[in-house]
């Protein structure tokens, strides 16, 4: 398993070094736009692909997911600029639900192991470990839809803890839409200058009964499962 790590850890290495190759101005023009943060002028450099503006969109918000950081806001916020409200919210949704997938992925491929041991030796961590895997889903589907919350934070909790795969892809994908929309809007009609708060203060409204909704349903599930293991003691 050992070597399996190395090689997938080279593997990811050779692939930066290839895209590096193809084109050395690549990295460093992406980290400058980055760095800056300017939506316009990231909006501005995935139309430059024409018709491929699409695919580099979504592999870009992917990536950046991935990392769990700069934060997703930026290329949330150029799609709709792009592509509209619904097409650019969705796009985002599906690729940063494949980056936070990836991370996942990783994470737990490379650390998980790590984690287990460490939990084992802690009846607390053990404990939280052992609630993850039983109500994880409704836990990260709540955590998804809080707009700003930090995804790397999100991404490395959901895979060193015992949270099945399907129930993360799930909530996650599941929880972003709210907290994509509020975000990808507020900037939208921030950079647009729209004047009417109709649109934002409806998906608002919307997130905050999902996410009160959620947290409602949460805390009545683990009081029943908090019962039921007291009557089989």
């Amino acid at each position: 398993m050992g070597l399996v790590k190395v090689g997938a850890a080279l593997a990811i290495v050779l692939l930066v070094l290839v895209i590096h190759l193809a084109n050395p101005a690549f990295f460093p023009h992406l980290c400058g736009l980055l760095a800056r943060g300017d939506i316009q002028e990231t909006a501005g450099y995935i139309q430059s692909f024409g018709g491929w503006a699409v695919v580099f969109s979504f592999l870009l918000t992917l990536f950046v997911n991935a990392l769990g950081f700069p934060p997703a806001i930026i290329f949330s916020t150029a799609n709709t600029l792009i592509f509209g409200i619904f097409w650019g919210i969705f796009l985002s949704v599906v690729a940063e639900t494949v980056g936070v997938t990836l991370s996942f992925v990783l994470l737990r491929f490379f650390f998980r192991d790590a984690a287990e041991k460490v939990i084992a030796k802690h009846k607390t961590l053990a404990n939280i470990d052992k609630y993850s895997g039983k109500r994880g889903f409704v836990v990260m589907l709540i955590a998804r839809m809080v707009p700003y919350f930090p995804s790397v934070l999100l991404n490395a909790l959901g895979a060193l803890s015992a949270m099945s795969m399907r129930d993360y892809v799930i909530s996650s994908f599941v929880g972003k839409f709210p907290s994509t929309g509020i975000e990808a809007i507020i900037g939208h009609d921030t950079i647009t200058r729209q004047e009417d708060p109709t649109r934002l203060i409806v998906v608002v409204v919307l997130a905050v009964l999902l996410i009160v909704g959620a947290w409602w349903y949460e805390r009545k599930a683990a009081k029943k499962m908090d019962m039921a293991e007291k009557e089989t003691v």
